[in-house]
C-alpha cells in the first residue's frame, strides 16, 4: 500500500534523483502565494491552472521535475507533461525535492 501511496504522490523515486542529477528543470505548480511562501531554490513557479499554456515555453531535451505542496498537483502536471512529450517526473512535495537536490551537492 505504501509504494502504490508513494506512486501517487511522487517524490523519492530513483527516477527523480537521476532527473535531478541531469539537471532536470525543477516547476513547483503551486500557487504564488504557496510559492512565495517557500520553495526550492532555482525553481520556477508555474501553477497548474496555467501549465497547459506554459508547456510550449519549456524545452523538450531537459528532463522536467514538478512539485507542489503533497504530491498530487505534480502528479497531473506530469501527466500533462509526459502526454505532450516531455520527459517529466512527479517529485511530490517541494521539500523532498528540496532534499534531492540538497543531496545533489
Amino acid at each position: 500500500m505504501f509504494g502504490a501511496l508513494k506512486s501517487m504522490f511522487g517524490g523519492g523515486s530513483e527516477a527523480v534523483a537521476e532527473a535531478i542529477k541531469n539537471n532536470a528543470a525543477i516547476i513547483d505548480v503551486r500557487t504564488p502565494m504557496e510559492f512565495r511562501g517557500g520553495h526550492v531554490a532555482g525553481s520556477k513557479n508555474i501553477p497548474l491552472n496555467e501549465l497547459g499554456s506554459a508547456l510550449k515555453s519549456l524545452p523538450k531535451n531537459t528532463p522536467v521535475v514538478f512539485c507542489c505542496a503533497s504530491g498530487a498537483r505534480s502528479g497531473a502536471a506530469a501527466d500533462m507533461a509526459r502526454s505532450a512529450g516531455f520527459d517529466a517526473h512527479n517529485g511530490g512535495p517541494w521539500t523532498s525535492v528540496n532534499r534531492l537536490m540538497a543531496e545533489r551537492g
